[in-house]
Parts: structure tokens; C-alpha cells; sequence
């Protein structure tokens, strides 16, 4: 069987979405920490399973919260090991927008300001989805490092 051809434009298009689907579900770009070809065996796997969407998703379930809010707290809630920057936030809340996870209104309707966003009924069963599913994971890291720790630091 002959090998599919791709024209530029088409493999450029394709390249480029599969970025953006990238950094909606949170996954970092090329080259940094957790991102693809990284090293980091500890969080490369909960990036990929939706880590960052179920933070985001639990924290609106606590009350609205807008985008570089969102980044402070994910930074806080995860002790810096996860790092989101606004390339990567707000991409993802338009796309949990777009699904229909997360609904956001501007804090002044009349003039662009900040733009707060909540989670609807979809979102919350969806965070559930996904909280099920991560949970697990986050279980075997917790029970990984702390073997680590015993044995490095001692009972």
C-alpha cells in the first residue's frame, strides 16, 4: 500500500489543531516540563488523563473565578508542580466553554473586562467523570512517592 499524501497546507491545518486540542486539555507545549518528549515521569500521564481540566472544573465548583485567578490557584492547590500560564488556561476555558462544561459571563457586559466563568450541571458531572477516573492515578503517584520518601528518608 502507497503512503498517504498530505499536501503542506493540510499537514500545517492538522499540526495545528492537534496543538490546540493539545493545550485545551492542558497539556503543556513542546519543550517544557510534562510537556511532549519531557522526562517527567510524574506528571506527564495526569497532564494527558485531564489533570489540569479537573482542576479547573473543581475549582469553579467552588464559585466563578476568571482566568488568571484560575492560574494562581491551580499554582496553589498543587504546590507549583503544576504550571499553567494563560496560553494554556484560556484556550481550555473556551474549549470547557464550547462543550458546554463551563458557562462564562464579562464582569462588566457593557465593555470588555474580566470574564468569569461557573460551572454548569455538564461540567459537574463531567468533573465527577473525571475525578473517577484520576483518582486512581493520583492514589498510585501519592503511594509512589511516598515509598520513595521512606526509603530515601527513612521512616
Amino acid at each position: 500500500m502507497a503512503p498517504r499524501r498530505v499536501s503542506t497546507e493540510a499537514a500545517v491545518a492538522e499540526t495545528a489543531a492537534r496543538s490546540d486540542v493539545r493545550a485545551a486539555a492542558g497539556a503543556p507545549a513542546a519543550g517544557t516540563p510534562g510537556g511532549p518528549g519531557s522526562s517527567d515521569p510524574l506528571l506527564t500521564g495526569l497532564r494527558r488523563a485531564g489533570l489540569l481540566r479537573l482542576l479547573v472544573m473543581h475549582l469553579l465548583g467552588r464559585g466563578p473565578s476568571y482566568g488568571n485567578q484560575l492560574i494562581e490557584r491551580v499554582g496553589e492547590l498543587t504546590g507549583g508542580l503544576v504550571a499553567v500560564n494563560p496560553n494554556t488556561m484560556y484556550p481550555l476555558l473556551r474549549a470547557l466553554e464550547a462543550e458546554g462544561l463551563v458557562a462564562g459571563e464579562w464582569e462588566h457586559p457593557e465593555r470588555r473586562s474580566r470574564r468569569f466563568y461557573r460551572l454548569t450541571e455538564a461540567g459537574r458531572a463531567e468533573r465527577a467523570r473525571l475525578a473517577a477516573e484520576i483518582g486512581p492515578r493520583l492514589d498510585d503517584l501519592a503511594a509512589a512517592v511516598d515509598l520513595i520518601r521512606r526509603e530515601l528518608v527513612g521512616d
